[in-house]
C-alpha cells in the first residue's frame, strides 16, 4: 500500500469510452449544444433585465435560475469537450476538486431555487391581494441569497472530508466530470463517512425540495380550481406550467439517478443521466420558459420588433 499512495497532482477523466469518430461527432454536438445553453439563458438574463414588465419576483427568481444553468455548463462542458478531443489530457487536482465543490453548489441552489420559485407561485394565485405585501424584494433578495449560502455550506462540508483522504493510483475517474463518488472509489481509506454524507445530502437537497413544491402545487391548484374566470385560470395555469415543467426535469432525472430501478451497467446509466442533467437540462430550460410562458414571449416578440425597427 505505501507504494501505491501517493500525492496526487492530477486525474485523467475516462469520459465515454468510444471510438475516434464517435467523439468527434459528440465533440460538435455537445459545443453546440453548449452555444445554446448559454445562448438561450442570456436572451432569457437580457430580456429580464431590459422588459420592465418582467420586474418582478417571479422573474427575479428566473434570472437566478439563468444564472445557476449557464454555471452548470461551463463548469463541466468545456472540461468535457477538451476530453472529447484529447482523451489522455488529465485535469489537475486542485481543478477536478474545484469542479466537484462548484457542481454541488449549483445542484443545491438550483433545488433550492426552484422551491423558492415556487413559493412565490403559491403566494401569488393563493394569496394575490397580499402578494405585494408578502413578496417585498427584501424577502426575494433573502431567498436567492439563503439558496446560494446553502449550497456553498453543503458543498463545502463535502470538500472539507474529501480533502483530507489519500488517493491510490492509477488515478483514473470514470466519468465525464470530476463526480464526487467517482472521486471516492479512487480513495486508499475508509469512505463510509463521506458516503453517507452524500446520501443524507442527496436525500434533504430532494425530498424535502421536492415535498415542498409538491404541498405549493397542490394548494395552487385547489385555488386555481375554484377561480370563475376562465381566461385568468388559463393565465394561472400558464405560468406555472414552465414551471412545472422545469421541476420535471430535473427532480425527475435526479430521482432516477438515485431511487430509479437500474439494469445492465448502474455506472454507465448514472454517467448518461447525469451528461443529461448537466448538458441538456440548462439547455432546455429556457426553451420552456419561452415557449410556455407568455410575458416571456410577447417580451420577445417586442425587443425583436425593435431591432427589426432599428
Amino acid at each position: 500500500m505505501g507504494d501505491n499512495i501517493t500525492t496526487i497532482t492530477e486525474f485523467l477523466l475516462l469520459g465515454f469510452p468510444l471510438g475516434p469518430q464517435i467523439q468527434m461527432l459528440l465533440f460538435g454536438l455537445f459545443s453546440l449544444f453548449y452555444i445554446l445553453t448559454l445562448l438561450g439563458n442570456g436572451v432569457i438574463l437580457g430580456l429580464l433585465s431590459l422588459d420592465s414588465r418582467l420586474h418582478s419576483p417571479m422573474y427575479f427568481f428566473l434570472s437566478h435560475l439563468a444564472i445557476v444553468d449557464m454555471a452548470y455548463a461551463c463548469n463541466t462542458v468545456p472540461q468535457m469537450l477538451v476530453n472529447l478531443l484529447d482523451p489522455a489530457k488529465p485535469i489537475s487536482f486542485t481543478g477536478c476538486l474545484t469542479q466537484t465543490f462548484l457542481y454541488l453548489t449549483f445542484a443545491v441552489t438550483e433545488c433550492l431555487l426552484l422551491v423558492m420559485m415556487s413559493y412565490d407561485r403559491y403566494v401569488a394565485i393563493c394569496h394575490p391581494l397580499r402578494y405585494s405585501a408578502i413578496m417585498t424584494w427584501r424577502v426575494c433578495i433573502i431567498l436567492a441569497m439563503t439558496s446560494w449560502t446553502t449550497g456553498v455550506f453543503l458543498s463545502s462540508i463535502h470538500l472539507a472530508l474529501l480533502l483530507p483522504l489519500p488517493f491510490c493510483r492509477p488515478q483514473k475517474i470514470n466519468h465525464f466530470f470530476c463526480e464526487i463518488i467517482a472521486i471516492l472509489k479512487l480513495a486508499c481509506a475508509d469512505t463510509h463517512i463521506n458516503e453517507n454524507m452524500v446520501l443524507a445530502g442527496a436525500i434533504s437537497v430532494l425530498v424535502g425540495p421536492l415535498s415542498s413544491i409538491v404541498v405549493s402545487y397542490a394548494c395552487i391548484l385547489c385555488a386555481i380550481l375554484r377561480i370563475q374566470s376562465g381566461e385568468v385560470q388559463r393565465k394561472a395555469l400558464s405560468t406555472c406550467s414552465s414551471h412545472l415543467c422545469v421541476v420535471g426535469l430535473f427532480y425527475g432525472t435526479a430521482i432516477i439517478m438515485y431511487a430509479g430501478p437500474q439494469y445492465g451497467n448502474p455506472k454507465e446509466q448514472k454517467k448518461y443521466l447525469l451528461l443529461f442533467h448537466s448538458l441538456f437540462n440548462p439547455m432546455l430550460n429556457p426553451l420552456i420558459y419561452s415557449l410556455r410562458n407568455s410575458e416571456v414571449k410577447n417580451s420577445l416578440k417586442k425587443v425583436l420588433g425593435v431591432e427589426r425597427a432599428l
